[in-house]
Order: structure tokens, then sequence, then C-alpha cells
């Protein structure tokens, strides 16, 4: 049988400064298909013109609210270069903004795991067939492939581990998929609704292998929830020190996880695990709960206790601008971070973090909530909200500006950390009276060297 040649292009636009998984692992599922397969991340490198105007489909890879924008921002240039090719977004983004992305002239959305949908897509395309067969929101149980990472960008070029005074490579891989939990700020909620896929450990271990032989001396684990499933995540860590004892990595696990199954943390650390990334999103137990994150502010204390007692180094999240964000809350939430020693622990950005409510969002099923935003904007791909303290959202944009200017600028994070403080009391109308907390070296606190964004 003739297979038809098929020429498919995968583009990223933002990954947090990592190796996109989400361009490395369908390229391998395509190129097994017979297709010819470029792959490219707009983040590091050029669009690939020649590439592009010579592609059957052109697939963007969305995994991320700014990556969505961004490849949305991109796409007339696309239709400039290549006005028939069939256009593809996949990611978790891509069903939540189905209607939006299809206004724009995407053709196939697919959401979930999206590596066979991509087969079945360039499939179809060799068939003849342009109308989308293929669910919206896909989730078997895959059996993964070893990463295709093949024409992107080395490693040396993404976000770099800083620790001890130096800078580490970093790799990135994802253990699994999908989250149990049903937090209902959170954009995985929609699409996977409760459910969570691994990766075949031999699958991640090999690609690990083939990261470490292209430089990693440090894997970011880019699961939403590490222990989801701890017997899978354990298993991997343990065969992963084994093999490369001098190799380290961090991950992501939810306070309530991290309190459920504490007996493991020493585990981690002395698997080379140098921090764990925890969504604690707010210290307002009234706001945990509109969230429905699962914990209390007394967990957030409690674990970040047993990190200290563990020597594992917590770096926790937040999403400190809500609508029901007081002035004096804010301040409070500083004050927190300030006695717990988490301020070189806290990357700045995390407390300009403004609440987002994206189109599925499980909070609009909040009256109050639903009472409060305006029309869906789909410009800036959220329901737009104000608060009711005008000043509240002047000390958000204030925050945001100034983080920017200090990280560009290169200012330590105690350095920032003291400029929101003084602030958040000039808005509050308090006197900013000098932060007491001891301050730690900052070198003692390991951090990727990537701004954030969500």
């Amino acid at each position: 049988m003739v297979v038809v040649p098929m020429n498919v292009v995968l583009l990223s636009t933002y990954e947090l400064g990592r190796q996109p998984f989400g361009l490395a692992s369908p390229a391998a599922w395509l190129r097994r298909a017979g297709a010819e397969v470029t792959r490219a991340d707009l983040s590091r490198q050029p669009l690939p013109g020649d590439a592009v105007r010579a592609a059957d489909l052109i697939a963007f890879y969305v995994p991320m609210h700014t990556a969505t924008r961004l490849a949305a921002r991109t796409l007339p240039l696309i239709r400039q270069l290549n006005p028939n090719a069939h256009l593809c977004f996949y990611g978790l983004y891509a069903p939540m903004n189905e209607a939006y992305l299809r206004g724009l002239g995407a053709q196939t959305i697919l959401g979930g795991e999206f590596e066979d949908g991509l087969v079945s897509l360039v499939e179809r395309l060799r068939a003849g067939r342009a109308a989308q067969v293929e669910p919206t929101v896909s989730l078997p149980r895959l059996q993964f492939l070893l990463p295709d990472r093949s024409q992107l960008p080395p490693l040396k070029r993404y976000a770099r581990l800083q620790v001890n005074g130096r800078e580490r490579v970093v790799g990135y891989t994802e253990a699994s998929r999908g989250c149990k939990h049903l937090c209902r700020h959170c954009p995985i909620v929609p699409v996977y609704n409760g459910v969570f896929r691994i990766v075949q450990p031999d699958v991640v271990l090999a690609d690990i292998r083939q990261q470490v032989a292209a430089g990693a001396e440090h894997i970011t684990f880019g699961d939403p929830d590490f222990f989801n499933g701890p017997g899978h995540a354990l298993e991997i860590v343990e065969a992963l020190h084994l093999e490369f004892p001098q190799l380290t990595y961090d991950v992501t696990i939810k306070i309530e996880h991290l309190l459920k199954h504490s007996q493991h943390l020493a585990r981690l650390r002395a698997t080379g695990c140098l921090f764990v990334t925890s969504a604690v999103e707010s210290i307002d137990d009234a706001v945990l709960a509109r969230l429905a994150k699962g914990h209390t502010r007394a967990d957030f204390l409690e674990v970040a206790r047993r990190f200290r007692a563990v020597g594992l180094t917590l770096a926790p999240t937040f999403v400190p601008f809500t609508p029901w964000t007081r002035l004096e809350d804010y301040l409070e939430l500083l004050n927190l971070i300030a006695e717990l020693e988490l301020i070189d622990n806290v990357a700045p950005i995390q407390l300009a973090i403004r609440l987002l409510i994206p189109s599925g969002s499980k909070l609009l099923e909040l009256a109050e909530v639903a009472a409060l935003v305006g029309e869906f904007d789909p410009a800036s791909l959220v329901y737009p909200w104000r608060h009711a303290d005008p000043r509240v959202d002047a000390l958000q944009r204030a925050v945001q500006e100034a983080v920017h200017a200090a990280e560009h600028r290169g200012e330590p994070r105690s350095r920032i950390f003291d400029t929101i403080w003084t602030l958040a009391h000039d808005a509050a109308g308090r006197p900013a009276h000098p932060v007491s907390a001891p301050r730690l070296a900052r070198a003692a606190i390991p951090y990727l060297n990537e701004p954030w964004y969500c």
C-alpha cells in the first residue's frame, strides 16, 4: 500500500521555559505513522517558514493560557505563509476555547490524551476528509512512545536550575497527566474531570536517559500532581536515583497529598528531590473552600513544618488576588510568608497573580462568581471581573509591574519582596515597618530561573 506523504508542523509558543514534552511526544507518534514532522518551540527558535509553507497540517500545542494567546497572535503569519494547511490546536486549552479557536480558523481541536487523535487526524487527511471525527476530549489509556526530541533547541537554551551558587542544565518530562481532584479554578478539571493517566515508567526513564545524555543535570517532572499515583511516582524516582545518583529533580504536589503522604517526603529527598512546588493559592479558609482546594490554612502550616523537619524545600504558589481578597488579607499573606521564612522560596510573580476564570471554569458554577463576572473576553480568554475595592485591583497592577521591572534588573527575591511589602502597606494606608523575618542565603534555596506565567 502506498502511504500518501504528509508534512506536519508542530508548534509550541510557551511552556515555562521547558523543552516541550507536548511537541516531542506526538512527534514520535506521527513519525511512526509515516508523517514528515517538523517541530519548533517558538519561545526559543524562529518560525520555520519553509516547513510551514510546505505543511499539510499545522498543529499548535496549547497547554497554558499564555501559550494559547501567543498562538492566536501567530496565526495571521501562519495563514499568510500557508492559507491551505489544515489547522489544529491540541492540549489542555484547546477544548476549553474551542469556539474561539474555530472562529480563528481551527479545523480540529484535540484535548486530553492527544497523541492518538493527532495520528487519526493525519490518517483522515490522507484519506481526503477534512471534517473532524475525533472526539474533542479523549482520555484513553495510551501506551506511550519515547518522545522524539530531535529538532528542538538544546536543553542549555532553556530554564536553568540555580542552586548553591551555580547553574544546572534542566530537562523536563511527564510521568502522568490529568488529576484526580476537582479544584474549581484549575484548567485541568474541565478537560480531565477527575481522571489522570500515567506515562509508563520505562518510557519516562528512557526519556530522562536521553536528556541526561544531552546534558541534563536536573529533571523537572511536569505532572499536575506527582502524588496522584504515589506508587507510580516513587517507583520512577527510585529507579532514577539508582541509575543516576547525582541527578536531582523537582515535582509538583498538592498540599492535601503532601499531608496525606508525608511519610514519603524523606524518600523524595533521599532520591534527589530538591524542591516541591505546591499550589497553596490562599491562606483564607473561605477562599480555599470556594476554590475546592481540599486543604486549609492549618494544613499548609503543617506541611511547611514537616518540610523543615525533613530538610526539603517547599516552593508555594499563590493566587493572592481574588474577588474576595481584602488589602488586610494580602498583608496577612506577606506577614505569614515572612514568619515561615519562605520569602526566598516564593517566586515574586506569585505575589501578583490574579484569579483567572477561563471558559469552562468550575468557578462559574458558584452563583456569586456568575454574578460578578462580565461577558467572556475572547481577546484575553477569560471572564473579566473587578474587585469591589478598586485599591485591590490597583495594588495587583502595581505589584505585577514592580515584579516585572525588578526581575528585568536581576534583583534578588528578598529585595523584590521588600518592594511588594512597601506597596501593600502604602495601599492599605499603614506604615511599612521593615520586615523582621530572618533572611536565608539565596543560594541555599534551589529554583528555576524562568519567570512564571499561567
